[in-house]
Order: structure tokens, then C-alpha cells, then sequence
């Protein structure tokens, strides 16, 4: 027979005196697991902390003077559970997202406005610089893109050509699928980098927001003088309101860590870096998703609609949801 140490004597009495709590909390830890915090009533729900507690003071305890393993390990899993149920995430990455996007977001952007107003002036200053010296000499086209970027609209091309950019007979599920895949991830991108460069104090970020208003009001002033300025902005203007408008917040979002690195005020640089950051996320995160609208409007809708009025009633469709959402949507009563 066995003889008994000292120290398995203090494990058992240390188990026996605080198993029967032990117990009721790895059976609200079970019933949590399956059913959720809703299946514990209220006398459950406010044991729960204070047991958890106590089971984290019992774990401190047996580590110290407790050379039993099992008990040890016993402890350390049944606190583990128990602190993702007590301080763990209340509802589901689905739930979270739709909140963002229910009121988080719009809230964001109306709080915004003054940099996103400012970011769109940017913009459009780029635009009518570009429109204007283009309009009167189309040489000049060349200052704003390149042959790569103009992928074949430029001064060379002919009316046709131009044209024939504008409309298409694609009607490949798969490639217009593709398509738009492709435009999101790039447009993604691009609204990451002005978000990324707004950071470094605002000034690159609304450098890159300035040159692809150049872009834009280059190729427009191509077009007008084409005489395609009705069919142009029936193709831009259907995905170009919902991704310039995305293009603009992701701006505006690292204008607002720019601001809180530089004047950091009480909270010091890190601190303000991470209230502004909980601030600019659903800016960041709006902006993603709007991408994403945006790159199956320009890669699926507009690729295979030629009808010049549908065009403009989809954009004119979209510019009224996008404002019904940003004034309307999240507002606390």
C-alpha cells in the first residue's frame, strides 16, 4: 500500500473544499459553449464572474504549492474557457460587420465630413485643373497619364476607337466575374495606399487624390472634345460615383491618423493613434466593401449594358441610395 505524502494530502483537501464550485462553473462553461450566454438565467449569469474568479485565485494557489499535474491542468483549461465567456466578444463576426455597416460606418462618415470635404475638393481641384489645360490644347494629355495608363483613349485614337472603348458585346459570365474580382482587388489597393499615405501627415494622400483627379479630368476633356460626353459619363459615372466615393474615405481616414500623429495633444502620439484608429477603422472597412459594389457594378453592369439611359439611371439610382445611407442610416432616435 501506498503511503500518502503531505502534499497529496493538500491536493485532495484543496479539491475537495472548492470542487463543488468547480463544477457548477464547467457546467455553465458547457451550457455556454452550446447554447450561448442566453442559456443561463440571471442568478447564473451573476455567479459567473465570481466564480471564474475564484477559480483563477484556486489556479494561483495550486501553482505555487501544488506538485499535482492533473490539478493543475484541470484548473488552467476551466479558466481559459471561463475568460473567453466572461470577457469575450458578445456577438458573431457576422453580427459585428452588419453592425458596422448598420450604423458604425455611416455614423463615421457624417462625423467626417470636414476632411472628406476636403479630400473631395482635392479632387475635383485635380479635375479642373486637367479638364481646363486639356480642353484647350489635348497635347497636354500627355502630362497627366501615360500610354499605359491611357490603355489606348488618347489624342491618337479616332472617334470610333473611342468609342468602341465605351460599349462591348462581352457577355462571358466567367470573364466578366473575373473582371470584376480584378477591379477589386486593384481599387482595393489603391484605396489602401491613399489611406496608408494620408498617414504620413496627409500630404501624400491628397497628392494621390489630386493626380487621379488629373487622370480623370484628362480623359473626360478627351472625350468631350470626341463629342462622347454623353456616352462617357454614362460609362463612368454608374461604378465611378460609389468608387471615388470609397477612393475618399479611405483618404480621409488616414487624414485622421495623420492629425492625431502630429497633434497627439494629452494622450500622447500612441494614444491618440489608438483612439483615432477605432475612429477610422469603419471608415476603412466601409471603403472596402464599397469597392467591392463598385467592382461588380464596373466589371458585370456596365459590361454588359450598352443602353446609354439605364446607365444613367443606375447611377442616378445609386448616388440616391449612397445619400439616403450616409444622412439617414445609424441615427440614434
Amino acid at each position: 500500500m501506498t503511503e500518502l505524502t503531505a502534499d497529496d494530502l493538500w491536493s485532495t483537501r484543496f479539491r475537495r473544499d472548492r470542487e463543488a464550485s468547480w463544477r457548477e462553473l464547467e457546467g455553465m462553461l458547457n451550457s455556454i459553449e452550446k447554447r450561448g450566454l442566453a442559456s443561463l438565467g440571471a442568478d447564473s449569469l451573476a455567479r459567473l464572474p465570481s466564480l471564474y474568479r475564484a477559480a483563477l485565485s484556486a489556479l494561483s494557489v495550486a501553482r505555487a504549492v501544488c506538485l499535482d499535474r492533473n490539478l493543475l491542468d484541470y484548473l488552467e483549461s476551466l479558466t481559459s474557457r471561463a475568460h473567453l465567456c466572461v470577457y469575450g466578444p458578445r456577438e458573431s463576426v457576422t453580427g459585428a460587420l452588419l453592425g458596422l455597416l448598420a450604423s458604425r460606418f455611416p455614423e463615421a462618415v457624417r462625423a467626417a465630413w470636414k476632411p472628406l470635404l476636403a479630400t473631395f475638393c482635392t479632387l475635383a481641384l485635380g479635375f479642373s485643373i486637367a479638364f481646363v489645360l486639356c480642353g484647350e490644347n489635348l497635347d497636354r494629355y500627355w502630362y497627366f497619364l501615360d500610354a499605359g495608363r491611357a490603355q489606348g483613349r488618347d489624342p491618337t485614337a479616332t472617334y470610333d476607337t473611342l468609342r468602341d472603348t465605351l460599349f462591348t458585346d462581352k457577355n462571358d459570365d466567367a470573364a466578366l466575374s473575373a473582371f470584376a474580382a480584378f477591379l477589386w482587388s486593384h481599387n482595393s489597393r489603391v484605396t489602401l495606399l491613399a489611406f496608408a499615405l494620408a498617414i504620413l501627415g496627409g500630404l501624400p494622400g491628397l497628392l494621390l487624390v489630386l493626380l487621379t483627379g488629373m487622370e480623370l479630368g484628362a480623359m473626360s476633356a478627351l472625350f468631350h472634345e470626341r463629342g462622347l460626353a454623353v456616352e462617357w459619363w454614362s460609362w463612368i459615372l454608374p461604378h465611378g460615383i460609389t468608387e471615388l466615393s470609397a477612393v475618399l474615405m479611405g483618404t480621409t481616414a488616414g487624414l485622421h491618423l495623420g492629425h492625431g500623429l502630429i497633434f497627439s495633444g494629452p494622450y500622447g502620439r500612441l494614444g491618440a493613434m489608438a483612439q483615432r484608429s477605432r475612429e477610422a477603422g469603419p471608415l476603412v472597412f466601409g471603403a472596402i466593401v464599397m469597392l467591392f459594389l463598385a467592382g461588380l457594378i464596373e466589371g458585370i453592369f456596365r459590361q454588359a449594358v450598352n443602353d446609354v439611359p439605364v446607365r444613367y439611371a443606375l447611377a442616378t439610382l445609386t448616388a440616391s441610395l449612397w445619400i439616403v445611407y450616409f444622412v439617414f442610416v445609424g441615427r440614434k432616435k
